[in-house]
């Protein structure tokens, strides 16, 4: 392949307009607060902990100092056997680039550049302004709970991600019902409950689903608090390991009464019940909110491991295309089922694809995703651009990820004659900000 070429088309894409679709960045500490939120980024953490280091849960984002300087001692020493991976390349890349650090990180200097990086980001939300303008990016979506007190409503729109009603826990066959039960208790959106929910970990709730009328209560309640005017989508999950279905009144009850005894097939009829209540009170709001989900992404004792069976994208389907008056937005874990997915896409208007999500979030995925997916969905039908980041540190080492697997996909185009210099630009342009207005209203 051209070097030079895929040089000039990268500079290209640097110039674009954009818009990030889906991240975790919270109003009040939108750069990196110390070498925490860069090596401990819960994708360098995973490898870390598969090299050896001894922690492999997250590190809470509410950690005091003392917490984050014990996990970095802790986990630096097995640096060197993860400088093979595409995350330790964005961790040099943000390092080298944010903050002028271009050696190593080791036992012995790793609080110098601690204290470099705290130092840096005292003026956070100025230097994140300056990030998002080097990168051309106009806006920023993310939790609406990370709004803080709207210091950053200037650069977020805003998603709702608080009860998943479709996404399973590892050994918790009625958590889709604690979730609900969750915010039945509340009087507002809250935070999500982690992927690493234990089942001794749960809150005592003082209300409590026991009949198919509570499910329905609070369904209704859960619709009642969300804030559709200041949100652009709902975020949830489509667990692989449900099978979904429709369910009577008598089966979801009769199962409801075997709750303590729950198993897979109790699993499928909570999870089912809730879903389809709460997709068609969604669907009377459809012309306002998108349905944002992610697929791929399963439960495992510290994270999750990317499955996803042939029978759910079936199963996605008929879900999808029970509801035709609400739009849904795909973020996908793994490429193995994208091809899949292109082709319901490709049948189903109201479907579309959005970025490039977790286990898919390395360079070779990403790849052979975007490459699919420019040959077989229209413009309007992907928005591809989502950094999942964090941190806007993250936001600048995933925009590197994302942009130098296009441009070598358009340098391909361009040499087999599919795309001509005219259209690079048009179709970048669409892909990275016009189908995230079109299709999220950013």
């Amino acid at each position: 392949m051209d070097g030079k070429r895929v040089t000039e088309l990268y500079n290209i894409l640097a110039d674009v307009p954009k818009i990030d679709v889906h991240t975790h960045l919270t109003a009040d500490r939108l750069m990196a607060r110390g070498l925490d939120d860069i090596l401990l980024y819960h994708m360098v953490n995973t490898e870390l902990y598969s090299a050896g280091s001894p922690s492999g849960g997250r590190v809470p984002e509410t950690r005091s100092d003392e917490q984050a300087e014990r996990r970095l001692e802790e986990a630096i020493p097995y640096l060197p056997q993860i400088r093979n991976t595409s995350m330790y390349w964005l961790v040099r890349l943000i390092l080298a680039d944010l903050y002028d650090w271009q050696g190593e990180v080791t036992s012995d200097n790793w609080r110098e550049l601690h204290g470099r990086i705290k130092s840096l980001n005292r003026e956070d939300g100025k230097r994140a302004r300056e990030i998002m303008k080097i990168l051309h990016i106009e806006k920023i979506g993310t939790e609406i709970v990370r709004r803080c007190d709207g210091r950053a409503d200037d650069i977020f729109e805003y998603a709702l991600e608080w009860a998943f009603f479709a996404r399973t826990q590892w050994g918790q066959p009625d958590i889709s019902l604690f979730e609900l039960e969750r915010a039945w208790n509340a009087t507002g959106p809250e935070e999500p409950i982690p992927v690493t929910l234990q089942m001794e970990d749960r809150p005592k709730l003082s209300r409590v689903i026991e009949t198919v009328e509570d499910i329905d209560a609070a369904v209704s309640h859960y619709c009642s608090l969300i804030p559709y005017g200041q949100i652009k989508a709902t975020a949830q999950h489509i667990s692989t390991d449900i099978d979904y279905g429709r369910y009577s009144n008598s089966e979801v009850q009769a199962a409801l009464d075997r709750r303590r005894e729950a198993g897979r097939q109790e699993q499928n009829v909570f999870s089912s019940r809730v879903l389809h209540t709460f997709l068609r009170e969604l669907e009377k709001r459809g012309d306002s909110i998108v349905f944002q989900f992610s697929i791929g992404a399963e439960a495992l004792p510290f994270e999750s491991g990317m499955r996803l069976r042939q029978e759910t994208i079936g199963q996605l389907a008929a879900l999808v295309a029970s509801y035709p008056g609400l739009r849904f937005m795909c973020f996908n874990a793994g490429r193995h089922t994208h091809q899949s997915l292109c082709t319901l896409v490709r049948e189903l208007p109201n479907l579309s694809l959005g970025g490039f999500w977790w286990h898919g979030f390395f360079p070779g995925a990403v790849h052979a995703m975007a490459e699919e997916r420019l040959d077989m969905v229209p413009i309007n039908r992907q928005c591809d651009y989502m950094t999942d980041a964090y941190c806007m540190d993250w936001v600048y080492a995933k925009n590197r990820l994302i942009l130098s697997q296009f441009a070598r996909i358009f340098a391909e185009k361009l040499e087999m004659g599919q795309y001509g210099r005219q259209d690079i630009r048009a179709i970048a342009e669409g892909i990275f900000h016009d189908s995230a207005q079109e299709l999220l209203g950013f």
